[in-house]
């Protein structure tokens, strides 16, 4: 059964908070965006540990039903997106997170999901 955008994003905030990735917001951009409905946004402190929320969030999510439409970034450039049509995941070394500023982008955002 395929789940609802907002389980797969709840899924991929927990896949994340799994591998000890820090500062998660799941924004619901449905409203502002329109083109995805929630971003999952996250900070992995080294380029092991982005790799490692990547492949976790890409590992469950996909045992749920979601498929991964395209990946971006890799651990080397400081930031990750993968993208599951309703859902886009953003993995960032603290660096990227504060120069992309996506929370301040997307302010406007509804936030579901804030964990320091």
């Amino acid at each position: 059964m395929l789940l609802e955008a907002s389980e797969i994003a709840h899924k991929a905030v927990s896949a994340a908070l799994d591998i000890q990735a820090s500062d998660i917001v799941l924004l619901d951009i449905r409203k502002p965006g329109g083109f995805a409905d929630y971003f999952v946004i996250c900070n992995a402190e080294t380029k092991r540990q982005m790799e490692a929320v990547g492949e976790e969030v890409d590992k469950q999510l996909t045992l749920q039903g979601a498929k991964l439409i395209h990946r971006e970034g890799n651990n080397e450039s400081g930031w990750l997106l993968l993208d599951f049509g309703a859902v886009i995941v953003h993995i960032f070394s603290p660096d990227q997170r504060e120069f992309y500023q996506l929370d301040k982008l997307w302010g406007e955002a509804p936030v579901v999901v804030k964990i320091q």
